[in-house]
């Protein structure tokens, strides 16, 4: 999972200013940023707190982790499940 250049605190304020009125576009250009990014903020940190953003990433990474362990198990099996038919067809047994 790539890594937001912004903390959870940064995304917390940036988008508070929004909410008090500050225009988007002036964000975006006082933080350097994409007007397309900070529209990915609300829909996935909006009516958050710093804890829950925190849990929410690592649960994100976990799942990623996960997702991953979960690959490499399935191309074991795979090479496995290939490893038995080829061995069967050659008339070798498997232990």
């Amino acid at each position: 999972m790539r890594k937001s250049r912004f903390s959870d605190s940064q995304i917390m304020a940036i988008l508070k200013q929004a909410e008090s009125g500050v225009p988007v576009a002036d964000l975006c250009r006082e933080h350097g940023m994409s007007s397309g990014l900070f529209y990915q903020w609300p829909s996935k940190y909006g009516g958050m707190d710093a804890s829950m953003m925190k849990r929410l990433k690592e649960l994100e990474a976990e799942n990623a982790r996960l997702k991953k362990m979960y690959a490499e198990e399935r191309i074991k099996a795979e090479l496995r499940q290939e490893a038995r038919g080829n061995a069967h067809k050659h008339g070798q047994t498997q232990l």
